[in-house]
């Protein structure tokens, strides 16, 4: 069985649609669906069960799924760029994924995580995977910080040679329009496009 948090969002349904198209769907799917259309991601998916968030990580801590999981693929998070809520990032973001891979390794299951360009900062440290650079990096916003924590976590806990952690820079495509001013660049302007012939962009400092 595979579990993918954030199995409702642009990535994490990308993924159950890969997987289904690999012809598995023995998949536990585990999000916080909330009162916004991500559900309507999961419409054209097959897959063994849901859960919320915080069901999925009490079930797993109660030996729930002991032998059951062979792998997790961890996309869920918050990740608003613009949220300002710190405590609120640190815990959804980074306290729940060190919970979650704490239990993957203890358990032997294979742990892949979401981490984000947004750890990069600026780019004055550069932008290698070399895990020496990690503690050199300084993200600009309280997501990229949380994304951080884990990260420095895992190299701090010598769990980087047994789990992925990925850094999506600008991700893209469908299923993220329930994503309203976080969606990207592309899925804004397409309209605009389409409708007026052009695009219009906005001048940063």
């Amino acid at each position: 069985m595979i579990a993918v948090t954030g199995g409702a969002g642009l990535i994490g349904s990308a993924i159950v649609w890969r997987l289904n198209q690999l012809g598995i769907d023995n998949i536990i799917i585990v999000d916080h669906l909330g009162t916004t259309d991500k559900w309507r991601n999961l419409v054209p998916l097959r897959y063994a069960d849901y859960f919320e968030r915080g069901e999925f990580l009490e079930k797993i801590n109660a030996g729930h799924f002991d032998g059951q999981i062979d792998a997790i693929f961890h996309m869920g998070a918050c990740s608003a760029t613009t949220e300002r809520n710190a405590t609120y990032l640190a815990e959804n973001n980074y306290r729940y994924t060190l919970n979650l891979a704490q239990w993957s390794i203890d358990h032997g299951v294979r742990f892949v995580y979401a981490s984000s360009a947004a750890t990069y900062g600026e780019g004055d440290s550069g932008y290698s995977d070399d895990p020496a650079k990690i503690l050199s990096l300084r993200p600009l916003n309280a997501y990229g910080y949380s994304k951080q924590l884990f990260d420095m976590a895992a190299l701090k806990r010598g769990w980087l040679d047994r789990i992925v952690g990925l850094k999506f820079f600008n991700v893209f495509g469908p299923n993220e329009g329930h994503k309203g001013d976080m969606r990207s660049v592309i899925n804004k302007v397409y309209p605009q496009a389409k409708s007026d012939g052009l695009i219009k962009l906005f001048m940063s400092h």
